[in-house]
C-alpha cells in the first residue's frame, strides 16, 4: 500500500513538471513569433494588410522623400555629336635647294608667324653662282655697247653707199645677237639669286610647328618625296569635323545659310565647353554606309584651346524653345509602359506617365505628362508607389535617414528585449 502511494505521488510530480514546462515553451515562442512579426513589419516585409491602406503605406509610415518643382523655361534645340578637331591649312616645309643647314632658328612646337625665317642653309655655292651670271651679264653689255657703236658708224656710210649694205647689215645683226645675249644673262641672274633666296626658309603661314627631322649641321636634299624639315598646323582659327545622322540633315539645311548655326565644343559629352564656333561646310555626299553627313565648324581659338587630332564633343543649336516643360534628370523613372515620375498631391504621390523629348545635362525636356507647376519626387525610393505617403525632407534614396525607425520597429526592439529578459530570468 505505501508503495502504491508512492507511485501516484511520482506520477502527480511528473505531470505537474511536464505541463509546466509545456506552458513555459509555449508562453516564449509565441513571444518570439510576436516579436519576429513586429520587426517584418517595421521594414514593410511583413504579411500584407487586407484593409484598403495595405497597398499604398496606410499599413506602414509615410516615405521620406526630396522634391524640386517643374519648371517652364527655355531651353535649345540640338544635336549632340562626337567631332575630331583638324587644322584649317597644313604646310610640310622642305628645302628647295640642297646644302647643309647652318642655323635653326625656332624650337620644335614654338608658334610662328607667317615670314618668320625658320632655317638657314649655307648659301655660298649661291652667292658665287649670282657673282659668275652678274660678271656675264656685264661682259655682254660692254659687247653690246661696242656692237652698237659700229653700227652708228656704219649707218651714214652705208646710206651713202661707201660700205656695201652687206657689212652694214652684218653689224646690226650683232648688236641685236648681243642685246638678246644680256636679256638671256639678266634672266640667269634672276634665277641664281632665287636660288640664293631659298638658302633662307621662311614659314608660308603662322600656326604650330611639329617636331623637327634636321638639325643644324645636316645635309639637305632637294625632293617633294623627302621628309619634310617641319610641319606646321595652323590653329588660329580651326575646323572641327562632325559626322551628322542623315535624319538631323534637313534640320540643318534649313537653317545653313540663313543665319549662323552656333557650334558649342567640350572635351567630353556633358562637360563644360571651352569653345564655341559656327558651321561653315556641309558635306555633298551622305556616307552609305553609316548613314552620316560630314559637317564642319570653324572655331576661332584664340587660347588654343582645341589641338588638331582631339576628339571631342559638340553640340550644333538648331533654335531655342522660348517655354519647354524642364524637370530634373534623378526626377525620371523607368517603367514597363514608359517612363513616368511621382507628382506630389498633398501627403501622397501619383505615378504620372510623362513622354522625355530631350536630355541636356542633368535637366529632361518633356513632351507631355506634366504641366510644369508641379512638385515632382528626385530619386525615388524603391518602396515608394502610387499613391503611398510621404514626408518631405528625407536623403531620396530607399528613404535613408528620412525619420527614424518608426512606432512598429520600436516595438519590435522593445519585445525583443523583454523576451531576452524572460529568458534571462528563467
Amino acid at each position: 500500500m505505501k508503495r502504491l502511494s508512492m507511485v501516484v505521488m511520482f506520477a502527480l510530480v511528473a505531470a505537474v513538471g511536464g505541463g509546466g514546462y509545456w506552458y513555459w515553451q509555449k508562453a516564449e515562442k509565441e513571444a518570439a513569433e510576436k516579436a519576429k512579426t513586429a520587426q517584418l513589419e517595421a521594414k514593410g516585409e511583413g504579411k500584407k494588410g487586407k484593409g484598403k491602406g495595405a497597398g499604398k503605406g496606410g499599413a506602414r509610415g509615410p516615405i521620406a522623400v526630396r522634391t524640386a518643382a517643374a519648371q517652364r523655361q527655355a531651353m535649345p534645340v540640338v544635336i549632340d555629336v562626337v567631332g575630331t578637331v583638324e587644322s584649317e591649312h597644313t604646310v610640310a616645309v622642305r628645302p628647295l635647294v640642297g646644302g647643309t643647314l647652318t642655323a635653326v632658328n625656332f624650337k620644335e612646337g614654338d608658334y610662328v608667324r607667317q615670314g618668320q625665317v625658320l632655317f638657314r642653309i649655307d648659301s655660298r655655292p649661291m652667292q658665287a653662282s649670282v657673282a659668275q651670271t652678274q660678271a656675264a651679264v656685264a661682259r655682254d653689255e660692254a659687247q653690246l655697247s661696242q656692237a652698237r657703236a659700229q653700227e652708228q658708224r656704219l649707218k651714214p656710210l652705208a646710206d651713202k653707199e661707201y660700205i656695201t649694205r652687206q657689212e652694214y647689215d652684218v653689224a646690226a645683226t650683232q648688236a641685236k645677237s648681243l642685246e638678246a645675249t644680256v636679256t638671256a644673262n639678266k634672266a640667269v641672274v634672276e634665277a641664281a639669286q632665287l636660288q640664293l633666296s631659298y638658302a633662307q626658309i621662311t614659314a608660308p603661314i603662322a600656326g604650330r610647328t611639329g617636331s623637327l627631322t634636321a638639325k643644324a649641321g645636316n645635309v639637305v636634299a632637294v625632293g617633294a618625296a623627302g621628309v619634310p624639315l617641319v610641319q606646321i598646323n595652323s590653329t588660329k582659327p580651326i575646323l572641327v569635323s562632325f559626322s551628322v545622322p542623315q535624319r538631323s540633315l534637313d534640320d540643318i539645311r534649313a537653317i545653313y545659310g540663313k543665319r549662323d548655326l552656333k557650334v558649342e565644343i567640350s572635351p567630353n559629352g556633358g562637360g563644360a565647353v571651352i569653345a564655341t564656333g559656327s558651321l561653315v561646310f556641309i558635306d555633298n555626299t551622305v556616307n552609305p554606309t553609316t548613314g552620316t553627313i560630314l559637317v564642319k565648324a570653324r572655331v576661332r581659338n584664340e587660347k588654343e584651346e582645341l589641338w588638331p587630332g582631339q576628339f571631342v564633343a559638340g553640340r550644333i543649336i538648331l533654335r531655342v524653345e522660348d517655354d519647354a516643360v524642364v524637370v530634373p534628370d534623378n526626377a525620371i523613372q523607368p517603367g514597363q509602359e514608359g517612363s513616368f515620375v511621382f507628382v506630389v498631391n498633398g501627403d501622397r504621390v501619383k505615378a504620372t506617365p510623362v513622354k522625355v523629348d530631350r536630355q541636356l545635362g542633368g535637366q529632361v525636356v518633356l513632351a507631355g505628362g506634366i504641366q510644369g507647376d508641379e512638385q515632382v519626387v528626385l530619386d525615388a525610393p524603391p518602396t515608394l508607389t502610387d499613391g503611398a505617403r510621404i514626408s518631405l525632407g528625407g536623403e531620396g534614396k530607399g528613404g535613408k535617414g528620412g525619420g527614424g525607425k518608426g512606432e512598429k520597429a520600436d516595438k519590435a526592439d522593445k519585445a525583443e528585449k523583454a523576451d531576452k529578459a524572460d529568458k534571462a530570468e528563467k
